[in-house]
């Protein structure tokens, strides 16, 4: 016999809120798909709900179009949809996708932003200790093209040269990924180009403003920089941050030798920022200094990885620790190609901010949903494949239409051990390949046509020029 919480479950079973909350595990955050007027207008069939879900389900389907999104809302999400609306009472809805594109449109970017903020923020405070009972999050930038519309190409200029300019607006993002289940915090997007650009530095304060408490930063060198490090020791987070070798060589002059053994050597140092760094950062107080320890560790290739921490760590155990650094490329890789994020559609600023916004919250869910498979059979996340994982997601959870609350947790088990099961191979040693630039998007004459068509506009508006008197 059904039990009363399950019958209630059963009654108002719907399956995108059952499928959230099962990955979630937070029935507050599905609570945040529902409407938030007080009394909706009947009429409007895409509301804050159906709209939001579309747009995570669009990435969670590798980057569907409109009307596929909606050819899926309609056969497998119909519960999300105001039931008291004539057209979806009678079923007569149409796949036609240009009322949800006008619905996305109109939603507030702040909805998506804040409701993007609660996942990532969620999953980032259940996250385990990862190194001395810390969460360790590690930062890196990645760039995205964008359509050559004029006001894209305002809001992020593409680069220049001195044959003139590019054709694509760049973006230009700073992720900060989980180390041990990889899952996102919101990205810090601006542009790379133009008069407003940003720079990796400056979207880092922000970025480790925001994160969780008791958190470690892992990054490569460049943020090994004072701006990064005083940053980190403001909002009373530790670091661990790679060198280039000028800097070390710099810092290394002023630093106390502590410790010396076969393979690496331990320094200490009250760094203090130099002429340069105070003209180009004014904000910095005048007493501004951090304590640090600098490793300096030779790699069996005979090179040499040089660090810098705020931790009171032996130098093997930073360096161990900052091989895990490497994870973030994997995490970039499944949020950029794998899902195809850095494919954008959308024309407009708002609706691109929407969607990357939304690409988020999908990864996050895959990256989840991956953590609970490998607690099944008491892995870490990472040892399972992001492609086998969310391919097993959308076949099997995603695409089926459940008509029942019961269907639907029998068929969620039976995923999570299929999910199990996507291991990826065991190598006798790290795989190294070279870092090769992936293929940009397919040139096509459209926009170009779009311009032309545009400056022939123009010329026709102007006035006609009329030769002086005489």
């Amino acid at each position: 016999m059904m039990n009363p919480v399950d019958a209630e479950r059963e009654q108002e079973f719907s399956k995108a809120k059952q499928l959230l909350t099962d990955i979630l595990q937070s029935e507050k955050i599905v609570k945040e798909l529902e409407e938030e007027e007080a009394n909706p207008d009947p009429r409007l069939v895409y509301g804050k709900a159906p709209t939001l879900w579309l747009l995570i389900v669009q990435r969670l389907l590798g980057g569907i179009s409109l009307k596929e999104a909606v050819k899926s809302l309609l056969e497998e999400h119909m519960d999300l949809l105001p039931q008291d609306n004539r057209r979806v009472e009678e079923g007569t809805l149409s796949t036609n996708s240009s009322a949800y594109s006008k619905a996305r449109q109109s939603i507030d970017l702040e909805v998506v932003k804040r409701f993007c903020n609660i996942v990532c923020n969620f999953l980032a405070h259940r996250a385990g200790p990862a190194f001395l009972g810390q969460r360790v999050f590690i930062l890196d930038g990645t760039t995205i093209t964008l359509p050559p519309t004029k006001e894209l190409k305002e809001k992020f200029p593409p680069a220049q040269n001195q044959l003139g300019e590019s054709v694509w607006p760049v973006a230009m993002l700073l992720v900060a990924h989980e180390l041990t289940t990889g899952c996102a915090m919101v990205p810090q997007i601006n542009a790379m180009y133009g008069p407003e650009n940003s720079s990796e530095a400056k979207q880092a304060t922000v970025a480790i403003a925001s994160l969780p408490s008791a958190s470690i930063v892992l990054a490569d060198s460049g943020f090994g920089i004072f701006q990064v490090v005083w940053n980190c020791k403001k909002y009373r987070k530790n670091f661990l941050f790679r060198l280039t070798k000028q800097r070390f060589k710099m810092l290394q002059k002023q630093a106390n030798l502590v410790e010396e053994d076969e393979g690496y050597k331990t320094y200490h140092l009250t760094w203090t920022p130099s002429d340069y760094e105070r003209r180009t950062n004014p904000e910095l107080p005048a007493d501004a200094s951090v304590e640090v320890f600098m490793h300096q560790i030779t790699l069996p290739n005979g090179e040499e990885l040089l660090l810098v921490t705020d931790l009171q760590v032996d130098a093997l155990s930073a360096g161990q620790l900052y091989h895990r650094r490497y994870d973030v490329e994997f995490d970039i890789r499944d949020l950029k190609v794998t899902m195809d994020t850095e494919s954008i559609r959308a024309k407009s600023y708002q609706t691109v901010m929407k969607e990357l916004y939304g690409s988020i919250i999908a990864f996050n869910i895959v990256t989840q949903f991956r953590r609970q498979a490998a607690k099944l059979i008491n892995i870490a996340p990472r040892k399972l494949s992001f492609t086998g994982v969310w391919l097993v997601f959308q076949y099997e959870l995603l695409r089926p239409k459940f008509d029942s609350y019961e269907a639907s947790q029998t068929a969620y088990q039976r995923a999570l051990i299929n999910a199990s099961r996507e291991l990826l191979p065991q190598r006798k040693g790290q795989r190294n390949y070279p870092r090769v630039a992936h293929p940009r998007r397919a040139k096509s004459t459209k926009f170009q046509k779009e311009q032309a068509k545009e400056k022939a506009k123009a010329k026709k508006d102007q006035p006609p020029i009329h030769p002086p008197p005489g």
